[in-house]
């Protein structure tokens, strides 16, 4: 067993004890400096008598990082169970002879210009762009994602109201074949449950409903495919006119359904549901 211990090493002897450490550790997580709402490392450091760079190496060896803040919402939906049992199951097992349909609208896009042209991307230089921009107008994306395939059905609105929800989805009725079932996934937006919408679903059985808890539309798999319309084509795109904006948003459906893959759900529902009750746990416990 005596070979096991560490022979004794060169270099200079430590100077910073365990209990300095504890004291920041502890400081960091139990207190908050007057006048501010996170500790710095500087502040830390003039705090505790150590040095800004033992400050950093004792946060980054615990994980520690004052100077982020994330949020989160929890839904208080009284179906939350439920609803995540329905959706993750249509995800991870979908039905036989049936379409799973993710259904959503991205509003309010806007077709912005920048005040001065972009400068190109060159060797050991990112492009570059002015920060203010001007304006042109706006305009809205429905957008179905075929779950299985991966594929998007999309089209530009100038509005987003109850009526044009129903053009869009007489357009996915006229793109679906007669003899599937169609099951879509919908979030609680209010257009969604308006009664011309209830009367267009009242006529066609064989469209089956299911709605995201509220607060919860991150089930809904069509969001995670605006995200990447958002990085790859509207955040840096430069956009004249509303037509142009709803040019490149039709040209990026395209190129995304002549190569499209899926997106594949891993979670299950009981993952789900287990994490978000770890972190309700946490939330209580912080408030007592």
């Amino acid at each position: 067993m005596d070979g096991l211990l560490d022979e004794p090493r060169p270099g200079t002897p430590r100077r910073i004890t365990d209990e300095q450490v504890e004291a920041v550790i502890v400081r960091t997580l139990e207190t908050t400096p007057r006048g501010a709402t996170h500790w710095s490392t500087r502040g830390m450091a003039k705090a505790s008598g150590l040095s800004p760079m033992a400050i950093s190496r004792i946060w980054r060896a615990f994980g520690l990082q004052p100077h982020r803040a994330e949020t989160f919402k929890l839904s208080p939906d009284p179906l939350l169970i439920d609803k995540v049992r329905d959706i993750v199951g249509l995800y991870m097992a979908p039905p036989e002879h049936a379409l799973v349909l993710c259904v959503d609208e991205k509003s309010q896009i806007q077709a912005l210009d920048r005040t001065a042209p972009l400068l190109p991307l060159r060797p050991g230089q990112a492009e570059r762009g002015t920060h203010d921009y001007r304006r042109h107008g706006t305009t809205t994306l429905f957008a179905a994602l075929n779950v299985k395939p991966g594929q998007v059905l999309g089209e530009t609105r100038a509005r987003h109201r109850a009526l044009e929800f129903r053009k869009f989805l007489d357009l996915i009725d006229a793109h679906v074949p007669a003899d599937l079932d169609v099951h879509l996934i919908l979030d609680n937006y209010g257009t969604h449950k308006t009664a011309l919408i209830r009367h267009w679903f009242a006529k066609r059985s064989r469209y089956h409903l299911h709605f995201t808890p509220t607060y919860g539309s991150w089930l809904n798999m069509v969001e995670r495919w605006f995200a990447g319309l958002t990085t790859k084509q509207l955040r840096r795109g430069v956009h004249r006119s509303v037509a142009a904006l709803e040019r490149a948003i039709r040209e990026y459906i395209e190129a995304h359904n002549v190569d499209c893959q899926p997106f594949v759900w891993t979670k299950s529902a009981d993952d789900i549901l287990a994490s978000i009750a770890r972190f309700a746990a946490r939330t209580v416990t912080a408030q007592a």
